[in-house]
């Protein structure tokens, strides 16, 4: 298939005013999580200045990393800058959003290589190169459900999918009940958990995604420690069993104990007492 370039959508004259935001995963957040949760939060990805004064051009064209399809960047915007501050390091820039581009933010998706680990890179060295990959109905919202099978995500993706309360997501896990698996992926522990009575997976997950722990005695004596950034960066949800809430909360509860003595999560290899 014949790729359509950027420049057929996205008209750019006078490039060398540009610089490339590559915004991509920075140690705490991957900034398409962020997109979705919130636009103030992005925006503030967009006025971060370092040492380097990287975006030292009067406009910053920004490309969220869409971190599950390789090579393919989400467009975040084009800010102008409008402060920079003293030639010294400075924390922050001051900018405003480029108004004439705001129906494409969140719905144009392009295909480019990131070249190397670059997170700034001059638009005319890149601009013909960028090519369209799609373009969205709807501004991006996050991550399709994807099935109760399929289900093996990070904390820090489920809290997007929370915060901006995704109908397909809610109305697949609130009116199940089940049994979950959560993962320690810092140390391969493993937390085994269930969702009875009158509370559904979501309803369930919500208390997670709140506190970082959910209650469980072991989980919160950690996150007390470590902050929930802790389950952030390193806690993985996934569904082992789903029934319907009229299923017999007895046979939630003991399908829970099988899938803790099988999978050995209480003691010194997992999170469970219990």
């Amino acid at each position: 298939m014949k790729q359509i370039p950027l420049e057929q959508v996205l008209p750019i004259e006078n490039q060398a005013d540009y610089k490339i935001h590559l915004a991509c995963w920075n140690g705490k957040n991957n900034p398409l999580d962020v997109f979705v949760r919130s636009w103030e939060e992005w925006e503030g990805w967009n006025t971060w200045r370092s040492k380097k004064n990287d975006f030292n051009r009067e406009y910053i064209f920004s490309l969220i990393d869409v971190y599950h399809e390789p090579e393919i960047w989400l467009f975040g915007g084009i800010f102008r800058v409008t402060h920079r501050g003293n030639t010294d390091y400075s924390h922050s820039y001051k900018v405003e959003l480029v108004k004439n581009t705001e129906n494409l933010i969140g719905r144009l998706k392009v295909r480019l290589k990131r070249p190397a680990r670059a997170k700034s890179v001059k638009l005319e060295n890149y601009y013909e190169k960028i090519s369209v990959a799609e373009l969205l109905r709807e501004k991006y919202t996050g991550e399709e459900f994807c099935g109760y099978e399929n289900i093996n995500h990070d904390f820090h993706v489920m809290e997007s999918i929370y915060k901006t309360t995704k109908p397909d997501w809610k109305a697949a896990l609130v009116n199940i009940k089940g049994v979950y698996l959560i993962t320690d992926r810092s140390n391969g522990k493993r937390y085994v958990g269930s969702a009875y009575g009158d509370s559904g997976i979501w309803s369930r997950w919500a208390c997670y995604i709140g506190t970082g722990h959910g209650w469980n005695d072991e989980l919160t004596k950690l996150i007390k420690e470590e902050g929930i950034g802790y389950a952030r960066n390193n806690f993985i949800f996934s569904l082992l069993e789903y029934r319907s809430m009229k299923a017999d909360d007895k046979t939630i509860i003991e399908r829970e104990n099988y899938w803790k003595e099988t999978l050995l999560t209480r003691g010194d290899y997992g999170y469970n007492k219990n």
